[in-house]
Formats: C-alpha cells, sequence, structure tokens
C-alpha cells in the first residue's frame, strides 16, 4: 500500500461489524478484478452501500491500485454530494456509482471495468447475442447506454439510470461494462460472466461461421434457472472466491 494514504485509514475499532464485513467485500472485489487482469491502474471502479447508512457508499480512493485497496483505506461517501479528486475520490466513478445506487434501492454493490473484451463487445451494434450458456444470465436483463464522453457531467445519470432500468448488467457503448448486485458475490459473479460470454461470442464470430443461437423460450427459462442459483447454491462461490484470494492476496483483509 502506498505509505502516504496510510494516516487516512480507518480503525477497524471505529467500523460497526456490518460495514466492516461490507469493507472486506468490497476490498476483495477490486483484489478479484486485479487477479482477473480486469482493472486499469488506479481507474475504473467498483462501489459498496453502506449498511444502515443507505445514502452513502464505498468506493476506492482515486490515486490507489486495486491491489493496494484494503478494507481500512475504503472512502466512504455520500451520494448526495459533487465530488471529484480533492475529496480523494474520482470523479467519473463517483458520477456513476452514486447515481445508480442512488437510483436502485435493490442493489447494494457494483462493479464496472473497461477491459478490451468489454469494449469490443461495446463496439458491436448487435450487443450481446444469446450463443452460450453463460449469455442466459442477461436475457432479458441487460441494458444499453449510449457514448457521451467521460462519466463526469451528473446530467448523464439519469440516463444511465433510464438505460439500466431495473437490469442486472448494462454494456455501456464504446466504453465497458457495468453490472449490479444485491451484494459482492453477485456483483462480481455477474461482471466474471459477461466478460466470459462476450468473449465467446467475440471468438464465435471470429470464425466468420453462423452463430447457433438459443431459442427465447429455452433463454427465459435458463435465466429464471440463474436467478433461482444465484438465490440458492450460487450463493456458496463468494466463500471460495474469499479462500482463494486469502491463500495469494490476503492484504485486502487490512
Amino acid at each position: 500500500m502506498n505509505t502516504h494514504t496510510k494516516a487516512a485509514d480507518i480503525s477497524r475499532d471505529a467500523i460497526l461489524p456490518a460495514e466492516w464485513q461490507a469493507r472486506i467485500d468490497l476490498a476483495a472485489v477490486y483484489r478479484l478484478v486485479a487477479h482477473y487482469g480486469w482493472d486499469d491502474v488506479i481507474y475504473n471502479h467498483s462501489s459498496m452501500r453502506v449498511p444502515g447508512e443507505p445514502r452513502h457508499f464505498l468506493m476506492k480512493k482515486h490515486d490507489l491500485l486495486y491491489t493496494e485497496v484494503t478494507a481500512s483505506n475504503l472512502v466512504k461517501v455520500s451520494m448526495d454530494e459533487d465530488l471529484d479528486e480533492r475529496a480523494g475520490v474520482n470523479r467519473p466513478g463517483f458520477t456513476l456509482h452514486g447515481g445508480v445506487l442512488s437510483a436502485r434501492d435493490d442493489v447494494n454493490c457494483a462493479v464496472h471495468v473497461h477491459t478490451e473484451i468489454g469494449m469490443a463487445i461495446a463496439g458491436l451494434k448487435h450487443g450481446l447475442k444469446m450463443v452460450s450458456q453463460q449469455a442466459m444470465r442477461f436475457y432479458q436483463r441487460l441494458g444499453y447506454h449510449a457514448y457521451e464522453g467521460i462519466t463526469e457531467d451528473f446530467a448523464e445519470r439519469e440516463r444511465i439510470n433510464r438505460d439500466l432500468g431495473k437490469n442486472r448488467a448494462m454494456i455501456m457503448h464504446n466504453h465497458g461494462l457495468l453490472t449490479v448486485g444485491k451484494n459482492a458475490r453477485e456483483a462480481f459473479v455477474l461482471m466474471k460472466t459477461l466478460i466470459e460470454a462476450a468473449d465467446i461470442q467475440l471468438r464465435i464470430e471470429a470464425t466468420g461461421g453462423e452463430m447457433l443461437e438459443i431459442p427465447a423460450e429455452i433463454c427465459a427459462k435458463t435465466s429464471a434457472q440463474y436467478e433461482m442459483h444465484d438465490a440458492g447454491r450460487g450463493s456458496h462461490d463468494w466463500s471460495a472466491y474469499l479462500r482463494m484470494l486469502d491463500s495469494i492476496d490476503p492484504g485486502y483483509r487490512q
């Protein structure tokens, strides 16, 4: 971790247990994003609503690498303020995440990345096709948002929220990917699955062969199965991700 940020870190003794767990989970998301190679130095963000404080959320300090994020150095901010780097947070990240969390009380965590695979699918006019089991998670649960430049203007929040709607994810054209969930596990796993679905589709398209799209009725069935999976046995994979992370990069818990 950068030594110049240490003085501002929060003591665990000053944090309620529910918030501390949320901090651990969000720090884990940042480290997992880095582990899978989806990070971009200090840019792109994930966020978590603070338990018991619905108008506040956590995000990383602007100048930290993802591998430097810990539970104690996450920044708590109000989504009702107008903040930028002078407050220690990235302005575009604050604009996007504060807007999404303020509009969706069913969402507690959001993940946004600019991976090359995500950018490639975001540059296709036809978007994500239902050509893999991974894509099924997003059948009729995926929004699209037109590119408006770097996300700094609060006025764009209204259009982002309109385009996201009640969906689980959004492809931001010419920009990147966004996933949302009721917890860290859901937002992270949805992002992992969306990137996999995009990669599979791009590989199929690269062959020049005819894509075998899954019929609508099977898409509807499978997407419903995934929602049941995520609400039940699927939730157990988060502890597995944390065990994996603890074996290679346990510093996020600090």
